[in-house]
């Protein structure tokens, strides 16, 4: 009778020496000096994966792309030195890798010495509706977006976000010089804690110049009042929280802003190939950088993330925590709720045991279900009493 009572007595210990709650750790100087979740004493601390683009290397799903068939665009260049601008005419050529714009150019290395851009089709006739799409293939929590162009900057853009990989949207930044008569919006709204979530829409970086090379980027946490105090912020942490990113370039910068409408001929060149029609077209939209800053979203219960078997993005969790964004706290590990770790406490996930060494208390855990109690039972019988529980559904487990 007694071997089932030191079995016990030993698991109990265990529990407790694996908490990181106690104020010391035998253990300690076994962990892993370089793991950042855990301190030099072993105590558990928040920790982050690093910062990233997260768009690199990543698929965009485009829903205009230049060279088929093969079409001629012109575009203005700026010389500088007070020297009037010239028109320059290229080929897109999707058959012709050297003349080729395609989408895998947007997420591509971005080189100054080798620039490389993604180009739409020539937009003579409405809609002027060009998307493009990117699923990140799991949770981050991004600080911003940036695309930098080829063409003029849009005169109107639009960037929704997804939390839920592309089955819902919602609005996340608009950029226009037209904010009401775009998107129904006013410019440059105001931002308080009562309305954190709420889409702007703004008229800068809607300029024609630089006609090459301009930058549009969007700060997540920008205005935003309660961004100093992110950590305590479950409002704006499901802001900066995505899935996938959607930018719709509403309205291009029109041709006769650019000097390529009807009858403009200010020189340029011609390298058409026989067979490609001469009609200049009015505009596209061209971009060499598409990128998301920000970290894998694991609430601060892991330093990076790993592909599982599946191939799929995953935390690699600690704190006994588990769950592709360490949402949820493993089973037998529930004395107390889950949270998200903070720059103040880990917060991590503690034993249930509770028996001897660890401390006569009473302790319910609302989340165990019947696998779970069947696994309790065997080991911690005759202590543990399971009252109520229904087959596949959760039920409360106490330990006393």
């Amino acid at each position: 009778m007694r071997e089932p009572w030191r079995s016990l007595l030993g698991l109990c210990i265990l529990a407790c020496l694996a908490s990181t709650h106690s104020a010391t750790n035998p253990f300690a100087g076994q962990q892993t000096p370089q793991d950042p979740c855990y301190d030099d004493t072993g105590a558990a601390r928040r920790c982050i994966p690093e910062f990233i683009n997260a768009a690199f290397g990543k698929e965009v799903m485009v829903s205009s792309v230049c060279g088929r068939p093969p079409s001629r665009s012109c575009s203005v260049v700026e010389r500088g030195d007070d020297r009037p601008s010239v028109r320059t005419c290229q080929i897109c050529d999707a058959a012709d890798p050297r003349r080729a714009h395609p989408a895998s150019y947007l997420t591509d290395l971005n080189s100054a010495h080798n620039l490389t851009c993604w180009q739409s089709e020539n937009l003579n006739t409405s809609p002027h509706n060009v998307t493009l799409t990117l699923s990140l293939g799991k949770k981050f929590e991004i600080t911003y977006v940036s695309l930098q162009f080829c063409s003029p900057r849009p005169e109107s853009l639009a960037i929704y976000k997804s939390m839920d990989y592309g089955k819902t949207w919602m609005p996340y930044q608009f950029y226009s010089s037209q904010c009401r008569r775009m998107y129904n919006r006013p410019n440059k709204a105001t931002i308080t804690k009562q309305n954190e979530q709420e889409a702007l829409c703004t008229d800068g970086h809607t300029d024609l110049y630089p006609l090459s090379g301009g930058l549009i980027a969007f700060s997540t946490l920008d205005g935003r009042p309660s961004g100093k105090d992110f950590d305590n912020s479950p409002v704006l942490q499901d802001w900066v929280t995505v899935t996938d990113i959607r930018v719709v370039f509403s309205r291009p910068q029109l041709p006769r802003e650019l000097g390529l409408g009807p009858g403009s001929n200010n020189g340029g060149r011609d390298d058409e190939p026989t067979g490609v029609t001469s009609t200049l077209p009015a505009y596209f939209y061209a971009v060499s950088d598409f990128q998301v800053g920000g970290r894998c979203k694991c609430n601060g219960h892991a330093s990076r993330c790993l592909k599982d078997k599946e191939g799929k993005l995953v935390c690699d969790c600690k704190h006994n925590t588990e769950g592709p964004e360490c949402d949820r706290c493993k089973p037998f590990h529930y004395d107390r709720p889950w949270q998200r770790a903070n720059a103040r406490e880990a917060n991590e996930c503690l034993p249930i045991m509770t028996l001897f060494g660890c401390g006569a208390k009473l302790f319910c855990a609302p989340d165990l279900h019947l696998s779970d109690v069947d696994s309790a039972l065997e080991q911690c019988e005759p202590k543990v009493k399971p009252s109520p529980f229904l087959m596949g559904q959760p039920i409360q487990l106490c330990f006393q």
